[in-house]
């Protein structure tokens, strides 16, 4: 599977898409930085504003399938943004489920928030790295049977 990423706050302002990941076929990883902008004042504004990722699968006809998304509410990744306060600062890392459309689990995907000073100054924009893993299925299996 060659999948990709599009990361967006506000859809109507920016998305962001990752490159296709050739080989990491169902464990796709990304590693790579993406920034997404929206409005000025948004998490003020709207408390349920949401970064979100679609993940879909590339194919060589044009036809992209959805494999999952993730939410995370700009609420819990952004701060205060003052570098002397520690509880100011971002989250560092964070896991978040990917959900299928069909509201069943799909994986999990990481992501890395940059520390205090990198977006936190503006709160306009978002940048973070994106790493997806992927659970196999077998293992959820075995744990079953134990």
């Amino acid at each position: 599977m060659r999948t990709y990423a599009e990361i967006y706050v506000e859809r109507n302002v920016q998305v962001a898409r990752t490159r296709v990941d050739e080989h990491g076929g169902p464990n796709p990883s990304w590693n790579e930085v993406v920034k997404v902008k929206f409005h000025k004042g948004l998490p003020e504004r709207d408390v349920m504003a949401a970064l979100n990722v679609d993940i879909y699968a590339h194919s060589h006809v044009g036809l992209e399938k959805p494999v999952g998304s993730a939410r995370v509410l700009l609420c819990d990744v952004l701060k205060g943004g003052d570098a002397a306060e520690p509880l100011d600062n971002p989250i560092q890392c964070l896991t978040v489920q990917v959900w299928r459309e069909s509201g069943r689990p799909q994986g999990w995907l990481n992501l890395w928030v940059p520390p205090t000073g990198k977006f936190l100054i503006r709160r306009e924009s978002l940048s973070f790295s994106v790493r997806r893993e992927r659970r196999w299925r077998s293992r959820r299996r075995r744990r079953r049977r134990d």
